[in-house]
């Protein structure tokens, strides 16, 4: 009895999340988008842990990602939280029930990384850019949106 209970703490302990957080410097997240050109428009959020109103709009930027996948919409999240930050981060993620693929920009020159993604970033959170199904940026915004205003630019981009 007492090895059936260990096997089980054992297997419970190594359950596998349907999270993958993967650590991208710019270089790496502008050719992720890129897998997409010429198949996919991509929205790319990025959020933070600490930022309340990234928070805020991430569950309605999920269910845009649900609903517009099938008319040819990926969404991808990239958390700006420092490394120490990552458990928080997947404990966020987890209560939000997200799942699959998401980024964490890696350590280094927070500006640098900043200039890298877009020259209109000035650092300020969330920040949100929109590519159409040829990688070309069509919308992009510092702050938190509504509903309507994400769903504007999800169409656009599907469309152009």
């Amino acid at each position: 009895m007492k090895k059936l209970f260990i096997t089980i703490l054992i297997f419970i302990g190594c359950e596998r999340s349907d999270i993958q957080l993967k650590t991208v410097d710019a270089n790496a997240l502008h050719n992720q988008i890129a897998m997409h050109q010429g198949k996919e428009a991509v929205l790319v959020n990025f959020w933070a842990t600490t930022c309340a109103p990234c928070l805020k709009e991430f569950p309605m930027i999920m269910e845009l990602a649900d609903a517009y996948k099938d008319q040819g919409m990926k969404i991808y999240f990239v958390t700006t939280d420092w490394e120490d930050y990552r458990d928080k981060a997947m404990a966020f993620l987890e209560s939000k029930g997200f799942k699959g693929l998401t980024f964490m920009k890696e350590e280094g020159n927070d500006n640098n990384f900043i200039r890298a993604i877009s020259d209109d970033w000035s650092g300020a959170l969330p920040f949100t850019m929109v590519y159409d199904k040829e990688g070309n940026v069509t919308d992009s915004w510092e702050m938190e949106q509504d509903r309507a205003f994400f769903e504007a630019a999800i169409i656009k981009a599907i469309n152009q």
